[in-house]
């Protein structure tokens, strides 16, 4: 990283139509002791913290960087527990947050996401800071974790799953609600309290965690419930149309992180970070099913700690993010886009 630059946890990344990787992370959690380089007068030859988003070449150099969650005064709020990263078709750049109570040192809830053109100004804000008015309220989120952008109508559909339990669509320039649904296709509901699926027993009639979207070019949407290990694909008006379980009995994080689509017209294959068990795994998007699984617990190359979320890039490459690190992979037997 140039300028002494440190990162704080990687809470998002995500491949634009440039092949270009961006990344947001949280630089007001980075120690103080990391930012010696930051102190007046520097106290240490590192570090100062690098800025919240972060646009990347296909070789790792930085293009653009910008945004400032301490910074007082900018005429809108940062979400106080960073989370998720999306460039849409008209390449602005939308980003959410998980926090679903007031942190530590008083900042309130994250019910909120932003949208900025690809230099930093603020476009667009849905929702606002403050507590959750529940899963089927149109004017707060609650927990936005990832978003995805529908060129075709230039609909926003955000999970809005660490707080409340649902998909919700709105017009992507106005803010203007649109729809939205919870498991199954049905009307969320709060009550009662969240349980896991552990792989026996009724299946959840509602969302645990709803960590992740996507949008295939065939028009399915994809959603992640990660607590409940399992992906549920639905219809862009939120009909349900399938679900798939990966690794049931897996407790801690969760199975199902996030899922990636393959960078052809038919996106035959989804790269599926697995979280709980540090690995990532190749699908057979058609059918759901496993084609190879990947990775173990560990901080060296090739090796997760706390693997957050993977995407393909144009050419078929895996980034995968962590804490503080992304690395990236390619496929060696054979197969490419």
């Amino acid at each position: 990283m140039p300028n002494k630059w440190a990162l704080g946890l990687i809470n998002g990344i995500h491949v634009d139509e440039k092949n270009h990787l961006w990344m947001f992370h949280t630089p007001e959690d980075l120690a103080p002791n990391l930012l010696g380089a930051a102190a007046n007068p520097p106290t240490s030859k590192c570090c100062v913290p690098a800025p919240a988003v972060i646009e990347f070449s296909e070789t790792g150099d930085v293009l653009r960087a910008w945004g400032d969650p301490t910074k007082k005064d900018q005429g809108f709020e940062w979400p106080t527990a960073g989370h998720g990263i999306y460039v849409d078709y008209k390449g602005n750049v939308w980003i959410g947050g998980s926090s679903t109570r007031p942190s530590r040192d008083g900042r309130p809830n994250d019910g909120l996401v932003l949208k900025f053109d690809p230099d930093g100004k603020l476009l667009l804000q849905i929702g606002a800071k403050g507590p959750s008015k529940g899963s089927n309220d149109t004017t707060m989120l609650s927990g936005a974790s990832a978003v995805d952008v529908d060129p075709e109508t230039n609909e926003v559909f955000i999970s809005d799953g660490y707080g409340n339990r649902r998909v919700i669509v709105f017009d992507a320039d106005t803010g203007a609600y649109k729809r939205h649904w919870g498991a199954y296709g049905n009307v969320p509901v709060d009550e009662p309290v969240r349980t896991r699926y552990n792989g026996v027993g009724e299946l959840p009639k509602q969302f645990n965690l709803v960590h992740c979207i996507r949008l295939s070019k065939d028009g399915l949407v994809y959603v992640c419930d990660r607590l409940n290990n399992r992906v549920q694909v639905f219809r862009k008006d939120g009909t349900f149309v399938t679900e798939f379980f990966y690794e049931p009995t897996t407790g801690g994080s969760g199975s199902v992180g996030n899922v990636s689509l393959w960078p052809t017209e038919k996106q035959e294959i989804m790269v599926l970070n697995d979280p709980g068990n540090f690995q990532w795994v190749l699908i057979n998007r058609a059918d759901g099913k496993e084609l190879s699984r990947f990775g173990t617990y560990g901080t060296y190359w090739g090796e997760f700690t706390r693997n957050h979320q993977m995407e393909f890039d144009l050419k078929g490459n895996i980034y995968t993010s962590e804490d503080f690190r992304v690395q990236k992979f390619k496929i060696v037997n054979g197969v490419k886009p």
